[in-house]
């Protein structure tokens, strides 16, 4: 038995009471911080906030702030504690659009912690201030009209390998589907943004180091609380986002494409034509403020990372979604295929780039499954020089963390009636359905750099998928459940069943 002395134990003790002393002050000051402001307080967790409730629930973060936003339900904002820095949950439309665009400069720091050292971490979702607004300039152009159009013939060969890839082996039809879309995702993204193929799409050696990356464990919980607790902390730990053997295995694959690409001088209107573009200009230089920036095979690397992982999760979750909710209602799902049979026999069994954008009510459809689901359910934010929010008149201090409102925007029954029910039309509507409140790739200057492809990737994998199967929800007792996540929607507890086609 472990022996402990009197005076280790009386050690102990002080600790302990210093700790919870401290705890409590803590809590205290963070609720007088807010009250003082005339803003509501989150008192469940007066010190730790929302981010310590993260870390020791079982409860993806979006439903802890959904707690919070209907717990609310008539404030604009509600501060919440933190152990370092301070937090405010903006849940009003009109104080979202004036983080987002009225007083971006004041706004456009992301809010996550990362270190010099986390090489990946250096991307464009993460980066702040002229480096961010640099490299945001430079890669904007991958992903216009012109571009995707170009690329489409890649992503279109992509989506019939999966109708194939399922078709191979019937035990594909039914169970993991999540899965299989986020191995189609994978290989999909690779070959169309990097030009990165094999003879199967479904050979890419990206998607497990994409898993790595993506899969929430305790650990990577822990680091997101501390990363949005304090930067400070965050730093002297000397944390990072991404482990080493991610960045030598990703880091060394583009350097390798890009060496190839340059070996080869032909273009293919990709992500790795526009590095090897970079690299031959030289120096990015940005003429507002004078910032230089090299385009070395490291930061470029970042940004395919950043456009590898954000394409994988976010599409399947899409698809995935779609589906979903197509085999919950025959009578929708019958009315896109009668659409799918009808543009295939227009266009003489092709699909094209422009043909997609036929597809209305698929569109629709699409629209109210990322209501429902949007791919990321809150914004972060942190505030970098004092501002003021309108409605409320709520003074923000430079420092103070912003978390606003998506999830619980798109299931306001204020903003969209019947939110709960899944209805397509109500995007045809004219009027419905506002901008304000409707945004799944996020709102303003840091809006999702790559929306539009996934939006052609997503449309183009249904109206293939629908073209072969029709599909079946299979929801597991118990109902529709969330799987524990940071950003991200993720359902659980249900999957999904491809039934042949008669062709």
């Amino acid at each position: 038995m472990l022996h402990v002395s009197p005076k280790m134990l009386t050690v102990i003790l002080v600790c302990g009471i210093f700790v919870l002393t401290i705890t409590y002050l803590k809590g205290k000051y963070n609720q007088y911080y807010w009250k003082k402001r005339g803003v509501a307080f989150y008192d469940k967790h007066s010190s730790g906030g929302p981010l310590w409730q993260f870390a020791t629930e079982n409860k993806s973060f979006f439903q802890i702030l959904s707690e919070i936003y209907w717990t609310y339900e008539k404030e604009p904002v509600v501060g919440f504690g933190s152990f370092c820095d301070l937090g405010l949950y903006v849940k009003d439309p009109t104080n979202i659009q004036h983080i987002t665009q009225g007083d971006f400069q004041a706004f456009n720091h992301r809010g996550v912690a990362f270190t010099d050292e986390d090489i990946l971490a250096q991307n464009v979702l993460l980066l702040h201030g002229p480096k961010w607004k640099l490299i945001r300039q430079k890669l904007t152009p991958l992903f216009t009209n012109a571009k995707l159009k170009n690329m489409f013939y890649i992503i279109d060969k992509s989506a019939q390998d999966f109708v194939e890839f399922l078709k191979d082996k019937p035990e594909r039809l039914t169970g993991d589907t999540h899965e299989h879309l986020c191995q189609f995702c994978s290989a999909a993204i690779s070959a169309a943004v990097f030009g990165i193929g094999t003879k199967s799409i479904f050979d890419s050696p990206f998607r497990e180091i994409a898993r790595e990356a993506l899969v929430p464990t305790f650990w990577t919980n822990i680091k997101f609380a501390i990363s949005g607790i304090s930067e400070k902390l965050f730093k002297v730990l000397k944390l990072k986002l991404f482990q080493t053997q991610q960045e030598e295995f990703f880091i060394g694959a583009i350097k390798q494409v890009i060496r190839q690409r340059e070996k080869e001088n032909v273009k293919r209107h990709d992500f790795v034509d526009m590095c090897v573009e970079l690299q031959k200009n030289g120096t990015m230089v940005d003429p507002d403020t004078g910032l230089r920036l090299e385009p070395t095979d490291e930061l470029l690397a970042a940004q395919a990372f950043f456009f590898f992982l954000a394409g994988i999760d976010p599409t399947a979750s899409g698809i995935f979604g779609a589906l979903m909710e197509l085999g919950r209602n025959p009578d929708v799902l019958k009315r896109v295929q009668e659409d799918v049979d009808a543009l295939f026999k227009k266009y003489n069994g092709q699909l094209t780039y422009d043909s997609i954008y036929e597809m209305k009510y698929l569109d629709n459809v699409l629209n109210e499954t990322l209501r429902l689901y949007p791919p990321i359910a809150w914004l972060s934010r942190q505030c970098v020089q004092d501002s003021v929010l309108p409605v409320g008149k709520v003074p923000v201090e430079k420092g103070v963390k912003i978390f606003t409102a998506i999830y619980e925007l798109h299931h306001d029954p204020k903003y969209f009636p019947e939110p709960d029910k899944f209805d397509p039309e109500r995007f045809a509507r004219e009027g419905e359905v506002s901008d304000a409140t409707y945004m799944p790739f996020g709102k303003g200057n840091r809006y999702c750099i790559g929306a539009r492809y996934v939006r052609v990737q997503v449309l183009t994998t249904i109206i293939h998928l629908l073209r072969h199967f029709s599909v079946q929800t299979l929801v597991k007792k118990g109902g529709l459940k969330y799987k524990k996540e940071q950003f991200q929607v993720r359902l659980t507890n249900v999957d999904i069943q491809f039934i042949p086609r008669c062709q």
